[in-house]
């Protein structure tokens, strides 16, 4: 390799992506544009950066092989950047085989790091873990440590696991810096922030306040009766009933849980679970088999009992109810929070993201643009939309996800 080729990519390596264009921008073999492809990458110019990675790649001849999977390699850490999330994984598993095959370590966990991150922004944590677990960190360098530990964290914070999420992060911030990369030092230093914003609301007996995740994990921990408005589930210590199918159930626990421990009036609870002013005979039968429902499913941690106008909760050996709530309340609060990355998302990634469909999620950011918390720009399939972050609002990381007993 000739010594601009060599200096191009140490220039890259320490985060310098205009010395290293300095050094290939008019080369055009096939480590040159790969080199320019990277730089462009660095400097946010990705729809220029895939180009010439593509042609990096076909540029390698037969026996480049590991040259030509480090280009896949690196397309697929755009493709993640951009929120590509429907770029082909086997053609990253592919290079990831060949780069191992051949004996080149770093980048073949490189690789399989890329793939942990893409599960990870899916809400795929279990998936995420097994295959960090086959990932083995030792031969990164700084700058590929830090992108690694950084991935612990986010799945630390998503299991509620401070203490591990807070190790992890300082394992990023020391490897950032002998890195000596200004972005990768911002970007963990934003990740730490995660960990000291708000992340739910506590609600109980008419009053509300603030919850930072270290006191969230506390709080499920302990013997109180949970009412997860994040995860539409109840909670107490080991046990979990999921509501999350059960939108109507999920309404009646939470007003239930709000009040307590006063009862609800029939009226109030027919207006919240079938939003309807003017309630007849047929909303409190039906009424009365939702309760039955909810009975049957509460009945390992609570009874809901009849009073004179309503119902109240009656939870067993609980000292305490209380509702947990997000920090805010949206009607298409999820994709705000995955759009308070600050990255620019395509609809179609945003759909695998959060597992709806892809008119669901269009609706939404039609709805959020006409009132102006969206922004979109190009057309057609190179559509993306994005947000400036929202002040106390969850970020990806605090999305609903597994709860740790799951």
């Amino acid at each position: 390799m000739d010594s601009l080729i060599t200096a191009a990519a140490r220039a890259l390596a320490t985060g310098d992506p205009l010395g290293a264009l300095k050094r290939v921008a008019l080369r055009e073999d096939a480590p040159g544009l790969a080199l320019r492809g990277i730089a462009m990458a660095q400097l946010g110019d990705f729809v220029r950066a895939k180009a010439l990675l593509r042609s990096a790649a076909r540029g390698f001849g037969p026996k480049e092989a590991v040259a030509r999977a480090r280009c896949i390699v690196a397309e697929a850490e755009i493709a993640l950047v951009s929120r590509d999330l429907g770029w082909p994984v086997k053609a990253l598993e592919a290079a990831r085989a060949t780069l191992q095959s051949h004996g080149d370590r770093v980048n073949a966990a490189h690789a399989r790091n890329i793939e942990v991150r893409r599960l990870l922004l899916l809400g795929r944590i279990g998936d995420a873990e097994r295959m960090l677990i086959e990932l083995d960190p030792t031969p990164f360098p700084p700058a590929s440590r830090a992108a690694h530990e950084l991935v612990v964290a986010g799945m630390a914070i998503r299991r509620l696991q401070t203490r591990r999420a807070r190790a992890a992060l300082a394992r990023a911030a020391y490897a950032a810096r002998v890195a000596n990369i200004p972005a990768l030092m911002a970007e963990v230093e934003s990740a730490s922030r995660a960990l000291d914003t708000p992340a739910a609301r506590l609600i109980t007996r008419g009053e509300e306040r603030l919850l930072l995740l270290e006191e969230v994990e506390t709080l499920l921990a302990s013997p109180t009766f949970v009412v997860d408005a994040c995860r539409h589930v109840v909670h107490r210590e080991n046990a979990v009933v999921s509501l999350a199918t059960r939108p109507i159930l999920f309404s009646l626990v939470r007003r239930l849980a709000e009040a307590w421990p006063a009862d609800v009036s029939r009226s109030l609870l027919i207006a919240d679970a079938f939003r309807t002013k003017h309630a007849d005979e047929s909303h409190r039968a039906r009424l009365r088999v939702e309760i039955g429902r909810l009975r049957a499913m509460l009945q390992p941690m609570a009874d809901v009992s009849a009073t004179d106008r309503g119902f109240a909760l009656a939870p067993h050996r609980a000292s305490d109810v209380v509702v947990l709530a997000p920090p805010v309340e949206e009607r298409h609060a999820a994709v705000l929070a995955l759009l308070a990355d600050g990255e620019s998302w395509s609809s179609s990634a945003l759909s695998m993201a959060l597992s709806a469909s892809p008119r669901t999620v269009q609706r939404a950011l039609e709805s959020l643009a006409a009132a102006g918390k969206v922004q979109s720009f190009g057309r057609g399939p190179a559509r993306r939309w994005m947000t400036p972050p929202v002040p106390d609002f969850p970020s990806i990381l605090l999305l609903p996800g597994p709860l740790p007993s799951d």
